[in-house]
């Protein structure tokens, strides 16, 4: 599903249990790349509201939306378990900035969780993943291998309408592979504060072969932060976070996702994507619609059944 571009243009241009992690040192990176001070004023603002599409319009005593179960997705190939606790997870990694503001409630009592564990991963803006560039199934041109794994089921290529059953409990998806180098950009650790929220600085992600530009995320919960980090505790959530089709195509004319020559598989194609919105991982989006290059806030409310396990493997 990898081709450079034609003369119809690229082919992005498409129609509408223990953990313990360790602790980053204090200078953790700034953002880089078109707008970092954007992404900068939005990242000092935590106290920002989280998507609500998904609600269901349930209160709770303390006037808090009560959502529906966030939908569980695969843990895909490139999930470490040893990452940096951090919120900015940018390091020297150029595109658009992105601010990721998450919150995490119970979705029976409908409270926020507070010092719960979330960690998010995503590829850059040519596809590759920190710990496998080898691996990855993305980049500026030329051909990937052709046993490189992805994290999108076996079977049929991705069509117009998902097949079978939308993904839940974990299952489904790429098997697990071991790290192939030492990097670890766009990777990163942060706890819940008391209202459940956790902001993360990152780059808008770009796509590879056989998905949706998408952020895999996990939600941990029942364990002990310490001086070194967290330790212990269990997975409650497994899931990913999903950008609506106008915010990538605008982004697709932006340096560097415009030179990636790798085909792009829509929001509507994307196999791990359930189509439920916000309860899939569908992100609200605030940009500047003519310049998106200054940066993107994304949110969402994750509805979560704090003592399920759900490591999505």
């Amino acid at each position: 599903m990898t081709g450079n571009e034609t003369a119809q243009g690229p082919k992005h241009k498409r129609d509408l249990t223990r953990r313990k992690v360790v602790v980053a040192g204090a200078g953790a990176a700034v953002a880089v790349g078109v707008g970092a001070s954007f992404a900068a004023g939005a990242f000092a603002d935590e106290s920002g509201k989280s998507g609500t599409s998904g609600a269901s319009g349930k209160k709770s005593g303390s006037a808090e939306t009560c959502y529906r179960l966030t939908s569980e997705t695969t843990e895909g190939p490139y999930y470490i378990d040893a990452d940096k606790i951090r919120r900015d997870i940018t390091e020297d990694k150029e595109g658009i900035p992105l601010v990721l503001n998450l919150k995490v409630i119970d979705s029976e009592t409908c409270e926020p969780i507070a010092g719960a564990a979330v960690d998010i991963w995503h590829c850059d803006a040519l596809g590759i993943y920190s710990g496998y560039e080898s691996l990855s199934t993305g980049g500026g041109g030329g051909t990937p291998p052709t046993d490189a794994p992805t994290d999108a089921p076996t079977g049929e290529p991705p069509s117009g309408e998902p097949t079978g059953e939308p993904p839940s409990g974990g299952t489904g998806g790429g098997v697990h592979e071991e790290p192939t180098d030492d990097e670890r950009y766009l990777r990163g650790t942060w706890r819940t504060d008391k209202q459940g929220r956790v902001t993360f600085r990152t780059i808008f992600p770009g796509w590879y072969r056989g998905r949706t530009v998408h952020i895999h995320t996990k939600v941990h919960v029942d364990g002990e932060w310490t001086d070194s980090g967290y330790e212990g505790g269990h997975t409650c959530h497994t899931g990913q976070f999903f950008f609506d089709e106008a915010s990538v195509l605008a982004a697709a004319e932006v340096e560097p996702y415009s030179t990636s020559t790798t085909e792009r598989t829509t929001l509507e194609e994307d196999t791990i994507y359930d189509q439920s919105g916000t309860t899939g991982g569908l992100l609200k989006l605030k940009y500047n619609k003519k310049n998106i290059a200054k940066g993107v806030v994304g949110s969402i409310t994750m509805g979560v059944d704090p003592d399920a396990t759900n490591t999505g493997t």
